[in-house]
């Protein structure tokens, strides 16, 4: 997270204030030229739901009333950010609350019509476009193993496949064993690559690249992309994006179990469960996935998101898997499941 914080407000910034001219306002670091202001709008917003992320919409007045927002470097000091990854998934879920909530405003709509095209797909992109793009990566997901499995069990699978190997048909049969290759947050490591590569060199760049990979990066990239999904796509659906209190306290400390299923059941643990089946239920019925090479080329990634999504709340607590916390969570976790006056009694 640091590590991305880094190329944001560095190689990002100046990428957006120039060539691009869509650098907006970003929070603490940005400061406002108040007469500008007062004289264009004002500084005060309309409402506290749909303006969550007040700071962005600034650079939204501003770039409609005809201005310009620079970024100038004086100096480079390093931001603590939140480390526990409870605390980054409350901050990401704030930031993709409130650009589903930018995505429904009229800002967006007027800068969508009034900006050039290049402009246009820049300031998309740098906005909402990039969690409009992280939630179509999760639908792509449900539509292959779904439409998978419709094949599977439908006996149209084994049809096209037997029509194939009877007419020889090479095509046919490398279209239906096409592999599935996702994004698995792997590439949002790249802009730090790059970073580093103009503070460091190439060679050391590559190096942290790698032990990133070694700490799990993947693995929390992958689980960050099914948290921005799933918080943009329900402020879309059903509004109400709010402010989440981070807290920024001392989180080098074990998150109880229940705390844990609270947090992520419904946007991670649920939807990893339901393609776990899916994907158990097409291995047993699919004439391809007799083949076993196959079955893994093509749905290795999904497996992938389904491990991140389930085990990676665990692999980054800690202490998540000392034994004896397990036990006490465990204990916790049936205690409030059977809480005294709860469902149950």
């Amino acid at each position: 997270m640091s590590a991305q914080e880094t190329s944001f407000v560095t190689l990002g910034q100046r990428v957006l204030a120039n060539p691009l001219k869509v650098r907006m306002h970003y929070g603490h670091p940005d400061v406002f030229d108040r007469l500008w202001f007062l004289t264009r709008g004002g500084l005060s917003k309309a409402s506290r739901v749909i303006n969550i992320s007040e700071d962005i919409f600034a650079g939204f007045n501003c770039t409609l009333r005809g201005g310009n927002v620079s970024h100038q470097e004086y100096i480079q000091v390093g931001k603590g950010r939140d480390v526990g990854l409870n605390q980054i998934s409350m901050f990401e879920a704030k930031v993709s609350s409130g650009n589903g909530e930018q995505t429904l405003s009229r800002d967006i709509y007027r800068l969508g019509h009034r900006l050039d095209f290049f402009r246009m797909l820049s300031v998309f992109y740098t906005t909402v476009g990039f969690y409009f793009n992280t939630m179509l990566v999760v639908l792509t997901v449900y539509t292959f193993v779904w439409g998978r499995l419709y094949l599977a069990l439908s006996g149209l699978e084994a049809g096209i496949q037997g029509s194939a190997n009877s007419t020889n048909n090479k095509a046919l049969g490398t279209v239906l064993n096409q592999q599935f290759i996702i994004q698995l947050g792997l590439f949002t490591a790249l802009p730090m690559i790059i970073e580093n590569s103009l503070e460091q060199g190439f060679l050391p760049a590559i190096w942290d690249f790698f032990t990133m990979q070694m700490n799990f990066s993947s693995l929390f990239y992958t689980f960050s992309m099914g948290t921005k999904s799933h918080y943009y796509g329900r402020t879309i659906l059903h509004g109400g994006a709010k402010y989440r209190a981070t807290g920024r306290g001392f989180v080098v400390e074990h998150k109880k179990f229940a705390e844990n299923y609270r947090l992520y059941a419904r946007s991670h643990f649920i939807k990893a469960i339901e393609l776990g089946i899916i994907l158990t239920v097409y291995a047993a019925h699919s004439v391809i996935a007799r083949n076993t090479l196959v079955y893994i080329i093509m749905n290795i990634s999904s497996w992938f998101l389904v491990v991140s999504w389930i085990m990676a709340p665990f692999a980054f607590n800690p202490s998540g898997f000392d034994w004896l916390k397990t036990v006490y969570d465990f204990d916790d976790f049936m205690n409030w499941i059977w809480y005294p006056g709860g469902l149950f009694f």
